[in-house]
């Protein structure tokens, strides 16, 4: 290894002692998600011997009362059963300050509280991650208070990293302004932007598969694919998050983030490296080399759409504008189908085409490699048009694995060509535990690997993409909403875009 080539971070053993402040921890994400995953990085033994979580919410509360509401909401949220000696283990190293983020105050209060609790806990060093789980007003806010109150200062023997859920802004402007609000407090190196998407098993191996097994290598480029597709697919509505969708899109929830990293990992050149600087480099590459689009290519290439009432899973479902903390009248997109097009060396003429939505047909994530047809069908037409090409699924959820559609003789006397699927599911690994999507990302954090979190110049390029579109539809609001009924597969103007390309949508039976 050269010498400035580091090591990568050790995933199979903890990180160094610290603290884990979570702002909002009275919150949903904190309940649901954060302290099962802690818990459960706690039992895989990947949480340092000494380790304290702070919970900070303007709930009034103290340890004893946080301590309490934990204990009944793992009963709800924990993903596997709770071993009652290592919960009161995990618990009695939790505790609570209460106050308004906008008052500095309370991050005087605060840093006192880590003072004490590092005393308590006999925690060595210095090191403190703060979760900021709060509405995304205030990243800003509390990014700046840490400053002011000393508390992102670090030392040689102590870290201090702040994570940022999504979402990174509104638009180009606002999540500029954002990070240059994070970077009067920060440097980059201490942001972790964090998406749980990456943190799936399917998505980290996308690297795995391709860069570690060389008869795809050579395969992954435009001599041999024809195209990409990429599918969210959702058969819940917006639940209770109509005034957070409403206000957003699925454009912005779903495609600026979630989306545009995946294509990213499927699209980058080989990195030097697994450090996070070096596939950071290539995924931003990949980025700005997709092919901006004017407004009437946005018309051409991008497709939403809003569900109707319909069925699904059997029962009757409103139509979004129906929907409680929806405007009756919005025109707010559930459904986005984009083509988007890599101007490099490696893709250029490949499509690939990304859609997501709400109360679609069925719930799945998953990516396909489409790969060119033989250039001579040796076994007649008929093997064209119905065996179709070899494709590659990527499945990230519900159920994880991996799928190649192979060309294989049916046995029997006569030539008869079927396409069989090779399987690949990660339940061939043996039982694993179930987890929450954020144990990858909250352990890397501790230990410092920025690989799965996203870098600025990463949103500042995913936004590039998506502002243009944003532009057009806020400009010439939709005159056919609700174009699709719930329950079904979007609207056709969704068909169409591939249709016209002689492609079609790959949907599960």
């Amino acid at each position: 290894m050269s010498d400035n080539q580091l090591a990568p971070p050790d995933h199979r053993k903890p990180g160094p002692p610290c603290i884990f402040v979570i702002f909002g921890a009275s919150g949903d994400l904190t309940k649901r998600k954060l302290v099962p995953a802690l818990f459960n990085l706690r039992c895989r033994g990947l949480l340092p011997d000494r380790f304290a979580v702070i919970g900070v919410a303007i709930t009034p509360g103290d340890d004893a009362s946080f301590r309490a509401q934990l204990a009944t909401d793992i009963k709800q949220f924990a993903t596997q059963a709770v071993d009652p000696a290592a919960w009161d283990e995990f618990v009695s190293a939790c505790y609570y300050t209460a106050g308004d983020f906008n008052q500095a105050e309370v991050f005087a209060s605060l840093k006192q509280k880590i003072a004490a609790v590092q005393q308590e806990q006999k925690i060595p060093g210095q090191n403190v991650v703060f979760n900021l789980a709060v509405t995304p007003t205030l990243f800003g806010t509390v990014a700046e208070q840490l400053g002011v109150a000393g508390l992102l200062q670090e030392t040689p023997d102590g870290y201090r990293r702040v994570i940022i859920e999504k979402p990174f802004g509104h638009d180009l402007a606002s999540a500029r302004e954002l990070n240059n609000r994070l970077h009067s407090a920060l440097r980059e190196s201490q942001i972790y932007r964090i998406d749980h998407y990456l943190g799936k098993e399917t998505v980290q191996n996308i690297m795995i598969y391709r860069f570690a097994n060389m008869i795809f290598e050579p395969i992954w480029n435009r001599r041999y694919v024809d195209s990409v597709q990429i599918t969210v697919a959702e058969s819940l509505g917006v639940e209770k998050r109509g005034s957070y969708l409403d206000h957003y899109g699925v454009l912005r929830d779903m495609v600026q983030n979630h989306m545009l990293s995946v294509l990213s990992l499927i699209a980058m050149e080989p990195p030097s490296s697994i450090s996070g600087d070096a596939v950071h480099n290539e995924k931003v590459k990949v980025l700005d080399s997709i092919r901006p689009m004017e407004p009437e290519e946005v018309i051409e290439n991008c497709v939403r759409g809003q569900y109707g009432a319909g069925m699904v899973d059997g029962q009757k479902v409103p139509a979004y504008r129906t929907e409680a903390n929806v405007d009756p009248n919005s025109n707010t997109e559930t459904y986005a189908a984009l083509r988007l097009m890599v101007d490099n060396w490696r893709w250029a003429d490949v499509p690939f085409y990304l859609r997501t939505g709400k109360h679609l047909a069925k719930h799945f994530t998953q990516v396909v490699i489409r790969f060119k047809r033989t250039p001579l069908m040796l076994f007649g037409e008929k093997v064209r048009t119905q065996a179709g090409p070899n494709t590659l699924i990527l499945n990230i959820q519900p159920a994880e694995s991996i799928t190649i559609m192979m060309r294989v003789k049916n046995p029997g006397p006569a030539v008869v060509v079927d396409t069989v699927p090779l399987d690949f599911n990660y339940d061939q690994f043996g039982k694993r535990s179930a987890s929450t999507g954020y144990e990858t990302l909250l352990h890397d954090c501790m230990i410092g690997d920025m690989t799965l979190f996203h870098r600025e110049d990463s949103v500042d390029a995913s936004w590039r993409i998506v502002n243009p579109i944003l532009d057009v539809w806020g400009a010439l609001p939709p005159r056919d909403f609700p174009d699709y009924a719930a329950g079904t597969w979007g609207p056709a103007s969704a068909d169409r875009l591939l249709e016209h390309d002689g492609r079609h949508w790959e949907n599960p039976a």
